[in-house]
């Protein structure tokens, strides 16, 4: 329905964005929302999905249209929702995703919230041999940290912001205590934050 909203970032939060387009502020669900937060009150394009059920109707937002296609692939594994293919987007991980996928690594792909054995299978058996056929040179480039540019904060608000988007792709408190001391020995912006978590998360 909308391949894309282009507007200026009004707020950034845990789940989710909003752009301002024409007097009218989309609620944008998106796999990390503080890679906005250096584009505050910036024109932005994002690429969306509907998202229509009998209980619920959501946009989910994408900086890139691959990003997108990647997001729309997942939600055709039974057993993976919005919500899981969101946390598989946040990673930042997404040549590991599918370098797993194509290596039947199921031991790797279980790490994301949600994903059991079971659903791991079928992330395998669905996707296996068609995903890079859809973007073959877009994979390497994929979630280039310098991006979006974010300025460093100087007090704990960015690991705060970044433990409840954290929550919100659906890790546990248990597993957000574990790695919390190590990030908070660093001074980083809340994208930052969340990447770095992403990335022992996934160790």
């Amino acid at each position: 329905m909308y391949e894309f909203i282009k507007g200026t970032v009004e707020f950034v939060g845990p789940e989710y964005i909003v752009i301002e387009n024409n007097g009218i502020g989309y609620q944008i669900a998106a796999p990390n929302p503080f890679a906005y937060s250096g584009k505050m009150q910036t024109m932005v394009t994002v690429y969306t999905y509907h998202y229509v059920r009998e209980d619920i109707m959501a946009l989910y937002g994408f900086q890139t249209r691959e990003e997108k296609m990647l997001f729309t692939k997942l939600l055709n594994v039974s057993g993976i929702g919005p919500k899981g293919a969101l946390a598989i987007l946040a990673s930042g991980e997404v040549q590991q995703v599918i370098a797993a996928i194509e290596n039947e690594d199921e031991a790797f792909l279980v790490k994301f919230p949600g994903v059991g054995k079971k659903t791991a299978r079928q992330m395998i058996l669905d996707l296996k041999g068609k995903l890079e056929s859809i973007v073959p040179d877009y994979f390497p480039n994929l979630f280039n940290a310098d991006k979006l540019p974010t300025q460093a904060k100087t007090d704990n608000l960015a690991l705060e912001e970044a433990i409840l988007a954290l929550r919100a792709l659906g890790y546990s408190e248990k597993e957000i205590k574990k790695i919390s001391p190590e990030l908070s020995k660093e001074q980083l912006s809340t994208d930052q934050y969340i990447k770095k978590a992403l990335q022992r998360l996934l160790k």
